[in-house]
């Protein structure tokens, strides 16, 4: 299983994820040291190098993440978006929460994330983000 963003600049997208997830950016193919040494081998245009990028879990136990150049830009709100459940939940005093999801907006913010607001019901603490081309996520 993979989850897939289309985005205008995959390259960038996925480093930015990779630093949000502590996630790496994939290996080449076996043989190959780089991408762009793999991409040139297939006769791919340099132009079309950043046309795709992914990210994987270094522990191998999340989904890859592969991120695809869409020539359209976002136009409305994700159905579905990302969680990173930083704040802990219900189980996790209140305070505590805030505290938690206060550190990563900042972490988050650093890398080049815009925080939209803060939220909190039922118990429950997060904050409403966009990563660098406007996805939502809560952190």
């Amino acid at each position: 299983m993979q989850i897939v963003f289309d985005a205008a600049d995959p390259a960038t997208l996925a480093q930015f994820w990779a630093e949000v997830l502590h996630y790496r950016r994939e290996d080449a193919p076996p043989g190959f040291d780089t991408w762009p040494e793999f991409l040139a081998a297939r006769g791919v245009p340099e132009s079309e190098w950043n046309s795709a990028d992914a990210i994987v879990d270094p522990q191998g136990a999340q989904p890859r993440v592969f991120f695809q150049r869409v020539p359209e830009p976002k136009a409305a709100k994700n159905r579905v978006h990302v969680d990173l459940l930083t704040g802990g939940g219900s189980r996790v005093p209140v305070e505590e929460q805030r505290t938690k999801v206060a550190t990563e907006v900042k972490r988050l913010v650093g890398l080049g994330a815009t925080h939209v607001e803060d939220r909190e019901a039922l118990g429950v603490v997060w904050a409403v983000m966009r990563d660098p081309e406007g996805n939502e996520f809560c952190a």
